[in-house]
């Protein structure tokens, strides 16, 4: 998998991250995380190591090794910068960095104990879910994989083309991508059926972001993104599209913008 992601928008979408992931109930996890060695965790398409320090903290275990798994050298090399600089309050990390195909993460052969992955599931095809879910199987991993897209957009005052945006957003969110096509809006519900069949519990809460007057550069980057992926999938619709952004960002400082997300908690069963 080679989808680019810039250093600087994961930066920049990392505190609404943290805020949505508030509504994730993560007591679940206990009963996994070993209690006389350490708690083994991959995070596939890891990045710049967002996932690890939000979740660290918050697992219930003393002692963490992670596995950083990623496509992509510098988010890698960032993300271990980043460790180095940070003084771990509560758990001992460890954490390891791997450069590999994210289509191909299955080959990775340590026991793993928690599967993890944040913004990653909307971008991957249903064959991508099935190879995970027999990955975890295999391992009889605890999954959590956060802040998948569902779909749901909402913004504060509302516009007479925003319906109209948010269909040409979500129909190009279910186009070809590097593992094929992806599932998009609906990647939450397939994975979240996959585990189920294969015998895990499974919960979904909403982790939707929040936007706000404290979140202007974020809502501008993603109004930005959003008309870049409408007009891919609608270019007869330039000028339609440019009016929207720009009428967009005049509203920002005053406007409000909710995002759905879905987080999917699969839980294996234990004897």
């Amino acid at each position: 998998m080679t989808e680019q992601f810039d250093a600087d928008w994961l930066s920049l979408r990392e505190p609404a991250d943290h805020r949505a992931r508030a509504a994730s109930d993560l007591s679940g996890l206990a009963q996994y995380c070993p209690r006389h060695r350490a708690t083994r965790v991959l995070d596939l398409g890891s990045g710049t190591g967002s996932n690890l320090h939000y979740l660290a903290a918050r697992l219930p275990a003393h002692e963490q090794e992670w596995v950083l798994f990623d496509h992509d050298p510098e988010l890698l090399n960032r993300a271990e910068r980043r460790v180095q600089a940070t003084q771990w309050a509560g758990p001992a990390i460890t954490v390891q960095y791997q450069q590999g195909d994210l289509a191909q993460f299955q080959t990775y052969p340590a026991a793993i104990d928690v599967i993890t992955a944040s913004a990653l599931l909307d971008l991957v095809s249903a064959a991508w879910i099935d190879g995970l879910v027999d990955y975890a199987r295999q391992q009889n991993a605890a999954v959590l994989l956060a802040l998948s897209y569902d779909g749901r957009i909402a913004f504060t005052p509302q516009d007479p083309d925003d319906s109209r945006i948010r269909a040409w957003v979500n129909q190009h969110q279910r186009g070809p991508k590097d593992m094929g096509a992806a599932l998009g809006p609906e990647a939450w519900l397939r994975a979240s059926e996959a585990f189920a069949r294969a015998g895990y519990t499974v919960e979904t809460p909403a982790t939707d972001w929040q936007l706000d007057h404290r979140d202007t550069a974020l809502q501008r980057e993603t109004i930005a993104g959003w008309h870049a992926a409408a007009h891919e999938v609608m270019p007869s619709e330039a000028e339609r599209l440019s009016r929207w952004q720009q009428r967009r960002i005049d509203a920002l400082g005053h406007s409000t913008l909710s995002v759905g997300h879905r987080d999917v908690l699969a839980l294996p069963c234990r004897d």
